[in-house]
């Protein structure tokens, strides 16, 4: 028998698991079930696997890594990262991304970030209940990026998503809008409050038997389905709001393919201001959630926890801004 140590990569390959996964066990963190702990277990004991304790010295400095959770498919996500590595490289902090997939969920993305030692967690959206974020919380400090979080001492970093859909629902009613519809993003609490903005200025405005909210998510697929629907129903609104602007993307490819002109014959509005949003192809009427200052606010809050000893949470919330494009114009 060879006589080189076993190393954490040789248990992780007996169990066919991540050097993440198996290091989160073997330093007794929860997450991991039952099972594979006794698998990991098994497998250390057999191989003989002991800690290195030069690396477990080197564990106890401080590693000066901010772990952000963001969802791989969201344009907004990616942008809201570019300018989080500049304001951690401002003052002296470096990131670990962990993407979430269709098959890779919160629990194990947030796992992957504390597996890597991060001092603090940006979560970018995230659908947890409020309880076990702050369970979170008392392991690393947790900066909510995004979403507003009732019911728990958490770092929050959001815009006011009522008030941005209720300035795009004033900006159509100005244009002479009156039969505006909402595509929804889901059960999450980011498409709670935006639907709730939709509904809350659609009253404001003395249109309460015109409010139409059809289900929805955060995808271009959704928002093509969404305007199937609407076409199908035969019955067409003058204006669509949509989620965010990959859904409103959705319903201006199917309105298009259709034959039916945006803005001509319906004005669709996003949300985000993405990147997508830009292209002269699509030129979109949306609501800027400001990314750079979000970014900023959040690695501010996370370097008031961790080095000005704050500890009481605080919530940031910005106000949105209205950009007109080439998606709407007053009804014909």
């Amino acid at each position: 028998m060879g006589s080189a140590r076993p190393r954490l990569e040789d248990v992780a390959a007996r169990v066919g698991l991540s050097t993440a996964s198996v290091s989160l066990v073997l330093r007794g963190v929860p997450g991991p079930s039952g099972r594979t702990r006794q698998r990991v277990l098994k497998a250390a004991a057999e191989l003989g696997y002991r800690p290195d304790r030069t690396a477990s010295a080197l564990a106890g400095r401080r590693s000066r890594l901010l772990g952000v959770m963001a969802d791989v498919h969201s344009p907004f996500h990616a942008e809201l990262v570019e300018h989080l590595h500049t304001a951690a490289e401002e003052v002296g902090y470096d990131l670990v991304l962990s993407a979430l997939t269709r098959t890779r969920d919160e629990n194990t993305a947030v796992g992957t970030l504390l597996a890597f030692r991060c001092e603090a967690l940006i979560l970018l959206g995230p659908v947890a209940p409020a309880s076990a974020l702050a369970a979170l919380d008392r392991k690393a400090p947790v900066i909510s990026v995004g979403r507003r979080i009732a019911g728990a001492d958490l770092d929050v970093v959001r815009t006011a998503d009522d008030d941005g859909v209720g300035q795009v629902v004033g900006h159509l009613v100005g244009l002479g809008h009156r039969a505006i519809a909402h595509v929804g993003g889901g059960k999450g609490v980011i498409a709670t409050d935006r639907r709730r903005g939709y509904r809350e200025a659609m009253r404001h405005h003395g249109l309460d038997e015109r409010i139409r909210v059809l289900r929805g998510d955060n995808t271009e697929a959704a928002g093509e389905q969404a305007g199937r629907h609407l076409l199908e129903g035969g019955d067409l609104p003058t204006a669509v709001v949509a989620y965010n602007d990959q859904s409103a993307i959705g319903l201006v490819t199917a309105f298009r393919r259709a034959g039916i002109d945006v803005p001509g014959t319906v004005s669709v509005v996003g949300h985000d201001d993405d990147t997508l949003s830009r292209l002269g192809s699509f030129h979109l009427t949306t609501v800027s959630q400001n990314a750079e200052e979000q970014a900023r606010q959040a690695v501010a809050a996370a370097v008031e926890r961790l080095d000005r000893g704050r500890t009481a949470a605080r919530e940031i919330v910005l106000a949105p801004t209205l950009v007109v494009r080439g998606t709407t114009a007053p009804p014909r």
